[in-house]
């Protein structure tokens, strides 16, 4: 397998995240070294938060939760998933896929030996996660997740199935600009139509994300984490789509941050395939995913739904959640879109504060 490692050089001034690296080395499933990088903060004699990011980002999205949680007496650790951050980065498509993911950070997860942990995790931290925490039940206290699920569709129907293959292999091209367009349909069809099923929409995702070669994450985390003008950075996606986006004048700490672990799009490889594993429609992940979920139906473990409430991506998925775990208690909607880790980064890290400390988390912070 050939593996790809940013540079340090690369994270050097990354505004607003001070943090100690730690690596571990693990094996893949062909028996290469795979490094995967983690941050640990807070008192070390604290209760355990593990938190883990999705795609297309890295840990530096809880760095603003950091000092809230610390205050509050929890450590924290926090990974960057393989192709993320500053972990290594498989360079080919077929290096990555659910099951991957999970054994990869499972591996981790063992070889550091944590235990007596509290869980959370969002987007595709979440379906690792919950993955992991059925690998290593023993390991976990309190499971938490938002704006994530433990996706399973074993039943689509031929309709459905036909539709999204013809889009794959349809030859026109996406842009930024129309699949923001679509998520945000996805958002509203999910509460108007009783038979919408998400696979129409996130197809969009997947397609875009999988066909463009130098992926913008940081203009698409600059949409959804800072306030400016949606034309400036449309200014900077289009300069990077003519690739002169390192002499753009309309960068900004986000993007820099969400750029950094990306020297060329060669490394990009982990975003651009994850969204396409993603388990709206039956996959290689069918069975293990039944199995994860008939382990939370009857799981005893304190389970909090924290959901920002106004995702366009996971507005429909928190109602699967609670039915996949009887025992999940449903946590206050504290807005915030997708990546509320940094737009609601205290009210999260109050709730989760709560929930660890086993107040009630269900109460507005």
């Amino acid at each position: 397998m050939k593996i790809l490692r940013t540079p340090d050089e690369r994270f050097e001034n990354i505004k607003g995240y001070p943090f100690e690296p730690h690596y571990t080395t693990i094996k893949t499933h062909d028996h290469s070294d795979l490094r995967i990088h983690h941050i640990d903060e807070g008192p070390k004699d604290g209760p355990v938060l593990l938190a883990m990011h999705g795609q297309p980002v890295w840990s530096y999205l809880y760095s603003k939760m950091i000092p809230h949680l610390a205050a509050g007496g929890i450590r924290v650790i926090a990974p960057d998933l393989p192709g993320y951050g500053k972990s290594d980065k498989p360079a080919s498509r077929e290096d990555y896929s659910y099951q991957h993911q999970v054994d990869w950070m499972t591996q981790w997860l063992k070889q550091n030996n944590f235990k007596d942990l509290s869980f959370f995790g969002q987007d595709w931290g979440g379906l690792i996660g919950l993955r992991m925490i059925t690998e290593e039940p023993d390991r976990f206290l309190k499971i938490s997740i938002g704006n994530s699920g433990l996706p399973y569709n074993p039943n689509v129907s031929q309709e459905i199935l036909e539709k999204v293959k013809l889009f794959r292999e349809d030859k026109r091209k996406l842009t930024l600009f129309s699949v923001a367009k679509q998520l945000r349909k996805m958002g509203r069809e999910h509460s108007t139509k009783s038979n919408f099923h998400p696979a129409l929409k996130f197809m969009y995702w997947q397609k875009f994300c999988w066909e463009t070669v130098n992926l913008p994450i940081g203009v698409l985390c600059s949409f959804q984490m800072e306030k400016r003008s949606r034309r400036v950075d449309a200014a900077h996606y289009l300069l990077q789509r003519m690739g002169l986006e390192k002499v753009s004048p309309f960068s900004s700490d986000i993007i820099r941050a969400y750029e950094a672990p990306f020297p060329d799009p060669s490394y990009k490889m982990g975003p651009r395939a994850m969204p396409s594993h993603v388990p709206i429609l039956p996959d290689a992940s069918l069975e293990a995913q039944k199995s994860a979920r008939a382990f939370f139906k009857t799981s005893d473990k304190p389970f909090l739904s924290v959901f920002a409430g106004d995702d366009p991506v996971t507005n429909g998925i928190e109602s699967d959640v609670l039915r996949m775990a009887p025992n999940a208690k449903s946590a206050p909607h504290i807005g915030g879109g997708h990546f509320y880790q940094w737009n609601r980064s205290e009210e999260l890290s109050k709730i989760l504060i709560n929930f660890i400390k086993k107040k009630d988390a269900t109460e507005t912070p």
